[in-house]
Order: C-alpha cells, then sequence, then structure tokens
C-alpha cells in the first residue's frame, strides 16, 4: 500500500484543527468528543466536550468559567501524552496568559506545532513561550500587520504611574480582559514598585484569587463596593472594558479612563471608547514578534489563521517561506 501523504493526518476545519488518527480536535469553536484546549479565553476554550485536555491552569480557568470539570484531563508542561492513532501531544509555554500552551503533535515521524494565541514579552504571570522547531507551524496573527509594534511595557506602567501622581484627587481606572490583561497590569505595576493597595471591579475578583491560588503575587487587592468613594482617591481601580463608561463607573472620585489593550495603537478605538489614558499592552505577539518567531521556529510550511493573515502570508512568500491563510470561524478579536 502507498504511504500517507505528508501530514495528511492534520486537517484545518473552519471550527478547529483535527487531530484525524486521535479524532481530536484543538481548540474547536463547537463541543466535540475530544478537545484539545491551547487556553481559557472563550474563543479558545468552551464546554460541553466529552474530554478536555490542558494544563491545569487552563483547567482550573474552564471550570471558573464554563463549569467543565467533568471529563477534563490535566497535562503539565513538557509532559508528552499518547493519544488515540499513535498520536503524541506535548503541552510547550506559550507565554499568553495563566496555563497557556502550544501544543506540539507527533505523528509518523511528523512534527506540527499549534500554538494557540502567544507573546515573547515577559510576563510576572505565566511561563515564557519556548521556541520548538516543527515541520508544520500553525501560528496566530492578531497583530499581523507592521504597523503593530508593541512598546516596552514599563513604559505604559510609567504612563500610568504618571498620570496617577499628577491627580491625587481622582483615580486611573483601567480597562482590562478579565483573563489574563487584568492580572498582567496588576503584576507589571508592582513590579514597577507600586505597592498600594489596587481596587477592583466585582466581576475581577475570582479570576484574581484563582491567579493567587496558582502562586501568582498580586499584592493587596480590594473590591470597590466594600469602599467609600473617598477612600478611592489617589489609586487605581482595574474593571473590564465594558464598564469602564458605565453607571458603575459613577461610584467613583473623577476617574481618568485608561485602557490595557494592543488596539489602543489604533487611535480611532480609544476615542471609540471615550480613553483619555491608552496603554499599548498586549497579551499577543506584534508583526515583529510574529516574524522572527516564524523564523525561530524554522518549519517546512506554516499556517496562519485568527486575525491579519493576509500580511504574514505575503512576508512569508517574500522572504521564500512556504505558508497558507486559514479560513477559521470563532476566532474574536478580544479586548487584548
Amino acid at each position: 500500500m502507498p504511504s500517507a501523504a505528508p501530514f495528511s493526518w492534520i486537517k484545518p476545519e473552519p471550527w478547529g484543527i483535527h487531530v484525524v488518527p486521535a479524532d481530536a480536535w484543538v481548540d474547536p469553536s463547537r463541543a466535540v468528543d475530544r478537545a484539545l484546549v491551547t487556553h481559557g479565553h472563550a474563543d479558545h476554550a468552551r464546554g460541553g466536550h466529552g474530554t478536555t485536555v490542558a494544563t491545569p491552569e487552563t483547567l482550573a480557568i474552564m471550570d471558573l468559567r464554563y463549569n467543565t470539570r467533568e471529563g477534563a484531563t490535566p497535562v503539565e508542561y513538557g509532559e508528552t501524552i499518547r493519544l488515540p492513532g499513535g498520536v503524541d501531544a506535548t503541552y510547550i509555554p506559550a507565554g499568553h496568559v495563566l496555563g497557556s500552551a502550544q501544543i506540539l503533535l507527533e505523528h509518523a515521524g511528523e512534527r506540527v506545532i499549534v500554538t494557540g494565541d502567544y507573546k515573547r514579552r515577559a510576563d510576572p504571570t505565566c511561563p515564557p513561550f519556548e521556541v520548538t522547531p516543527c515541520d508544520i507551524f500553525i501560528t496566530e496573527a492578531t497583530f499581523g500587520l507592521p504597523v503593530f509594534t508593541h512598546p516596552p511595557i514599563a513604559e505604559e506602567m510609567a504612563k500610568l504611574l504618571e498620570r496617577l501622581a499628577a491627580h491625587p484627587d481622582r483615580c486611573v481606572l483601567v480597562g482590562a480582559y478579565a483573563l489574563g490583561k487584568a492580572q498582567r497590569v496588576i503584576a507589571e505595576l508592582r513590579a514597577a514598585g507600586h505597592h498600594a493597595p489596587i481596587y477592583l471591579h466585582g466581576a475581577m475578583e475570582k479570576m484574581c484569587r484563582l491567579y493567587e491560588e496558582h502562586g501568582v503575587d498580586l499584592g493587596e487587592l480590594r473590591m470597590v463596593m466594600d469602599y467609600k468613594k473617598e477612600d478611592i482617591r489617589g489609586h487605581i481601580v482595574v474593571c473590564p472594558p465594558s464598564a469602564l463608561n458605565d453607571r458603575w463607573s459613577r461610584r467613583l472620585p473623577e476617574p481618568i479612563t485608561a485602557m490595557a489593550s494592543g488596539w489602543m495603537r489604533v487611535r480611532q478605538r480609544a476615542r471609540q471608547r471615550n480613553v483619555e489614558l491608552p496603554l499599548v499592552i498586549s497579551d499577543h505577539a506584534d508583526w515583529n514578534e510574529l516574524t522572527r518567531t516564524i523564523e525561530e521556529v524554522g518549519a517546512q510550511e506554516n499556517w496562519i489563521t485568527h486575525g491579519r493573515e493576509d500580511a504574514l502570508l505575503r512576508w512569508c512568500q517574500l522572504t521564500q517561506r512556504r505558508a497558507r491563510a486559514l479560513a477559521m470561524v470563532g476566532y474574536e478579536d478580544e479586548d487584548d
């Protein structure tokens, strides 16, 4: 019998990456019998799967958000598990959020990496991205345009703290995605020497406590609902982006609105949200990090998904790298 065509065992479908011999799916957007999940954001993780394979931290996040305890199968970083059909899966740090992983799939001597979401910047809340050689590299491209170059996060923290110091009779209200971005902002503020209490919108509490349970030190956190307006003057408050301009914010002392997101590079997005202090802080790789990662991984072929595929595809073509764009559904722009 003729041997199977190279990489015929890995198939991109609109709702996920299908690992054919194992009948497993990576980050499927619909319920399946066996899901391999890279991280806990809602456009990659969901409930309803028969079995969910992920890092212990991601499983904890999924249990908190989607009540997915049943069928959970934990895999530590660096651990390899054997799936049906002779496929090995190894979870490798992706540097995106707590528990985030790239998944290395090996079958018939061939190696495929599915990155999920990733970044290359240091982050005190999760292990750093690890470059892993492979034959096919399936990469995100959320910020896959040359205009997206993220500044050093220390510069953004300095802007935030300078604005706070200049207005001690007010507070700075930072909109930040509830999983990953909020905790990173808090941890980076601590690293910058800001040790005062940080106030939280009630929707942030459980995820911040989960991070603390997994060894991430966030310092003293207080719930806004437990304090008077006068207590919050001169402090930083963290809330979901949706709360920046709603009625909840009226209980705060003349808040200066800030938002932590890679999209704050786009001035129109900041204006649309009435953001006074845009903070360009992303948990995704920027253009230079995407292209550098492709160079360092050195795959035979690069598959590009959920983002600005066209520009990264063109860059691969111009640098004589084989590449294709995948038509995936269910992946959304988070309030990164």
